[in-house]
């Protein structure tokens, strides 16, 4: 394995792997908290609908499919906030009809897209210099707004007492989705769009199983989420067996031991 890491692609898709394990869990102990982790589903089909359009416009899908991802997660926090249907309903709408249009741009493409089957079940081994670029401005820009942090933690647990604080909840909360479907789609291509809602809920749960405090759950959280990367691509390499499914069953065994330490 040693050996492995001096070639350049495994130096990327190790990188890649650490970016995204920290900066899904750290967004998705907020997922988890606020009980949307049906969320991270829905980004990620509007990811592939995104995808889809890209790879039908003849463009690199990634540069389609963050604005469009973004723009799902807006209009999903939009109708959650406007109207008196669920999370879970709000989040189902988009979903489908994300699911509905990947469809049709696939159909109206010509001929097979290899492309296509890389971002659904992700290709971590194939990531390139520009996809790392595009992670690290991610993560430059989760940094940024970590200020917001301690309002975010706020209103997750009293949102109407924060709203009588004169905290602009509505404002962060629409901030928060952008940072969501930014990381999900960024990461799309490390996991790929079927496993990406595992990496923003399970680390989160397990973490949540085993902390009193919310800082020491999003602490917990981003250390289960990059420590399951190195055996994750290891068990990849060892036993030539897809990188993204061996993450998240590492992540899925931290979560039982969790389980079983926390009962």
């Amino acid at each position: 394995m040693l050996e492995a890491l001096q070639l350049p692609f495994m130096q990327r898709a190790l990188l890649a792997g650490l970016l995204v394990g920290g900066l899904a869990s750290y967004l998705g102990v907020l997922v988890v908290q606020r009980r949307l982790s049906f969320l991270g589903d829905g980004l990620a089909h509007a990811a592939f609908a995104g995808v889809a359009l890209g790879l039908l416009l003849h463009s690199e899908p990634l540069w389609v499919a963050i604005p469009f991802a973004v723009a799902v997660s807006l209009a999903i926090t939009w109708v959650r906030e406007k109207s008196s249907l669920g999370d879970d309903t709000a989040i189902g709408i988009f979903f489908a009809v994300s699911v509905a249009l990947g469809v049709l741009f696939m159909s109206l493409r010509q001929g097979f897209a290899p492309d296509a089957v890389a971002y659904l079940f992700g290709s971590i081994l194939a990531v390139t210099p520009t996809d790392l670029a595009v992670m690290g401005a991610a993560a430059l820009l989760v940094a940024a707004f970590s200020p917001l942090w301690k309002h975010w933690a706020y209103a997750t647990f009293d949102r109407e007492l924060a709203l009588a604080d004169h905290y602009p909840v509505s404002l962060h909360d629409y901030i928060l989705a952008g940072l969501v479907a930014l990381v999900v789609v960024t990461a799309v291509k490390v996991v790929g769009i079927v496993l990406i809602a595992a990496f923003v809920v399970i680390p989160a749960a397990a973490a949540r199983l085993l902390s009193r405090t919310f800082a020491a759950m999003t602490v917990l959280a981003m250390t289960f989420g990059i420590l399951s990367v190195i055996p994750g691509l290891v068990a990849a390499y060892v036993f030539d067996v897809p990188a993204g499914s061996a993450i998240v069953l590492v992540q899925a065994a931290i979560f039982a031991l969790a389980l079983v330490l926390r009962r």
